[in-house]
């Protein structure tokens, strides 16, 4: 699923997440991009929901990475706080991928080449009203 969506609310915000989590399966790299507070923890929980992961899913901004067992294994990482490809190397990036994780990983930058090209991106911009963002979805 790729493309423009713009939504209103959180409710929209988890219908996209859920549609595009279908499309899923072991192995795959979803990289969100955006800024603070624009989407990205909202959005990893309509995928969580989706791929049957009970329990409650915040942001991994100060444990770095998240493991949520569903129907497939998703992790959840917070790259801000990496400075190279090695600090992601080294929490366990390989590992997760042989393991046939769904990874979620948030500002995918700091991967470098670790991203694979097949990877998914998914940008964050604000949208109107407090809720509103514009969410594109490419790989």
């Amino acid at each position: 699923m790729t493309g423009l969506f713009n939504v209103k609310s959180v409710e929209e915000t988890w219908e996209v997440a859920k549609a595009f989590a279908k499309d899923l399966k072991p192995g795959d790299v979803v990289c969100l991009e955006g800024d603070l507070g624009a989407g990205k923890t909202t959005f990893t929980q309509g995928l969580a929901a989706a791929l049957g992961v009970s329990g409650r899913v915040t942001s991994p901004t100060f444990c770095i990475v998240q493991e949520h067992q569903g129907e497939k294994l998703l992790v959840h990482m917070d790259l801000y706080r990496l400075h190279s490809e090695e600090d992601v190397e080294a929490i366990g990036w390989e590992d997760y991928l042989s393991r046939g994780a769904v990874m979620v990983v948030e500002w995918p930058e700091r991967a470098g080449s670790l991203i694979p090209p097949e990877a998914y991106h998914v940008v964050f911009r604000y949208g109107e009203g407090e809720e509103g963002r514009h969410i594109t979805v490419f790989n």
